[in-house]
């Protein structure tokens, strides 16, 4: 395979750091997962999101599938999904992702969404149908669904984690100090309130941040303290690579050996699982998480 640089900035990428590689996506099965995706009409966060790992995972016959559309209604400024006025959703999309799961035999199977801030529900249906439908057509692969922020909407929360998925992931993304320019539609106790209450309805619990964006090592650690007390099982830790120079700058290249202190750091707090390096995204590895 040929290893090639991450998308991304042209000044990003001169000083770039050697561990910060990635595979050509190639290969047998990557065509097919592509091809189920092109098919399907689907969207996938692999895609939409410029993930680095998308030729590991696609090689793998794995996919992390983006429901509600490819529009988002936020305006984060390290994200690399559209944001503007979303289209209408497609009410027949829960049986087109559950059959493109079944046809790629997925083992266990990634749900994200965009934010749908301007539905009532927030999008609560279309998460709970399409869990319901994959269950249905593939009752032996277990899910992880990663859902927005829902502004405290705590009837949709339900709808959305009850449907049958083992593990519901929600990302903090980075510390509380940099919420505002990075996430100015979030609070950051509100992303815990919303952890604890799936903590509490009895759900395995997973969060993701990035690293690189101006945050201390103190800030990491109290992040990692806040979300551990708040009932989160399952912690991921990686490397914000810059989408394009209109996103927030990578203001930092973090050390892989800093990322392993921050995995003992956490394991010692007693996350149950801690992902841990600068390739690191919220659903890599998202396999070994389930129990």
């Amino acid at each position: 395979m040929i290893d090639i640089p991450i998308t991304s900035t042209f000044t990003e990428r001169t000083l770039r750091p050697d561990w910060l590689r990635v595979k050509l996506p190639i290969g047998e099965n990557y065509r097919k997962v592509r091809e189920l995706v092109d098919h399907y009409k689907l969207h996938t966060i692999c895609q939409s999101g410029n993930c680095p790992n998308m030729g590991e995972c696609w090689g793998e016959g794995t996919a992390t599938f983006m429901i509600l559309g490819n529009v988002c209604t936020r305006s984060c400024s390290f994200c690399a999904v559209k944001t503007g006025r979303p289209n209408e959703y497609d009410v027949d999309e829960p049986q087109r992702v559950a059959e493109a799961i079944f046809l790629m035999k997925v083992k266990h199977a990634v749900i994200t969404s965009v934010n749908r801030d301007e539905l009532k529900d927030k999008g609560a249906d279309i998460w709970h149908r399409t869990v319901k439908e994959v269950k249905k057509l593939s009752p032996d692969t277990t899910i992880e669904t990663l859902i927005p922020d829902i502004k405290a909407d705590w009837n949709a929360l339900e709808a959305m984690i009850s449907p049958g998925q083992e593990v519901v992931s929600h990302n903090m993304e980075t510390v509380k100090r940099l919420y505002r320019p990075v996430r100015p539609q979030a609070k950051y106790e509100r992303s815990l309130e919303q952890i604890k209450r799936t903590k509490e309805y009895g759900k395995r619990t997973k969060s993701g941040v990035m690293l690189g964006l101006g945050e201390t090592r103190e800030e990491v650690i109290q992040i990692m303290e806040d979300l551990h007390a708040h009932g989160c099982d399952v912690l991921t830790l990686g490397q914000y690579l810059q989408p394009t120079k209109l996103h927030h700058p990578v203001l930092s290249f973090i050390h892989p050996d800093q990322f392993a202190e921050y995995k003992e750091i956490g394991m010692a707090m007693g996350f149950k699982y801690v992902e841990s390096g600068p390739l690191v995204r919220s659903s890599y590895h998202a396999e070994r998480h389930v129990g």
